[in-house]
């Protein structure tokens, strides 16, 4: 049974993108809400087969030799910093 959620305080920036996200998407902000909280609080199961194939071919789609596993650590480190 659908129930009824009253949302308050909600953050300015928040419901700016909220509202934008539903303009973009043709939907009310009371769709976006509940799209937003699906995919946050629901989200697809992803088999380990789907999830390597889906990373090779993110992986085969960047430019060849500027991404190497030493680069992308020290990438990391320096964003901690």
């Amino acid at each position: 049974m659908p129930t009824t959620l009253t949302l308050k305080n909600i953050p300015d920036e928040v419901y700016e993108r909220l509202k934008l996200s539903a303009e973009t998407h043709r939907r009310s902000m009371n769709s976006e809400a509940i799209v937003c909280l699906e995919a946050v609080l629901l989200p697809a199961k992803v088999t380990l087969a789907e999830r390597l194939a889906r990373a090779r071919e993110l992986r085969a789609a960047l430019p060849q030799g500027k991404f190497r596993a030493r680069d992308i650590d020290a990438m990391k480190r320096e964003g901690r910093s």
